[in-house]
């Protein structure tokens, strides 16, 4: 990744306390809402799911509100401080998960039926091989929705305090390709910050 671990730990456990109602004021968990609802692909009954680099559980919890508890849902992230944010969120509607204060090399986790990467590819000195390490945690068949950082000026900013990186919705197309998944759709979000910074993508492991 960009930073170090210890730096990362450093700067989610100063950003966690107030992230949650960060990421609702700006819109980003409305967004998710939209977005995880926009594509509704036919599934199991039984699902497991992983939320990876969660942050505080925006994306998770929406991903319940809308599909329903799942048989199982994990919370990876490298913070410990946002991993317990992110699971007194879910418990607060009754869903209970399982944390890993892990990197996403360092999980061994899976399979799952559903991932989702909530601006978690960003953070990546090679996106290529991370997307190949979420490939390994995926049955064959499974979903995985991401919400990505694209060019615009607003991520300038943004990049001040995370150096994260931005793709174009083609360019993440084509590493999701070579990371053994097939592209199923692209969302646009609507409005406010997440029409600006950012795009959905959901792929298919192949």
């Amino acid at each position: 990744m960009s930073h170090t671990r210890s730096d990362l730990e450093d700067r989610y456990q100063t950003a966690a306390p107030k992230w949650s109602d960060k990421m609702r004021v700006l819109g980003y968990y409305d967004g998710y809402l939209g977005f995880l609802s926009d594509q509704k692909p036919d599934m199991s009954s039984s699902i497991e799911v992983i939320d990876i680099g969660t942050g505080t559980g925006a994306m998770a919890e929406a991903w319940t509100v809308i599909y329903g508890t799942p048989d199982r849902l994990v919370l990876l992230d490298p913070s410990l401080a946002m991993l317990d944010v992110a699971k007194d969120a879910l418990m607060r509607r009754g869903v209970r998960a399982e944390i890993c204060d892990a990197g996403l090399e360092e999980g061994g986790l899976g399979p799952f039926d559903v991932l989702l990467a909530a601006h978690v590819i960003e953070h990546f000195d090679d996106p290529l091989a991370a997307l190949k390490a979420m490939r390994s945690m995926a049955r064959p068949g499974a979903h995985l929705w991401m919400s990505v950082s694209k060019p615009h000026w607003c991520n300038a900013i943004i990049w001040l305090q995370w150096r994260h990186r931005t793709f174009r919705p083609q360019e993440m197309a084509e590493l999701l390709q070579k990371a053994g998944f097939s592209v199923e759709a692209q969302y646009t979000f609507p409005s406010g910050p997440p029409s600006r910074t950012s795009f959905g993508i959901v792929a298919r492991a192949i």
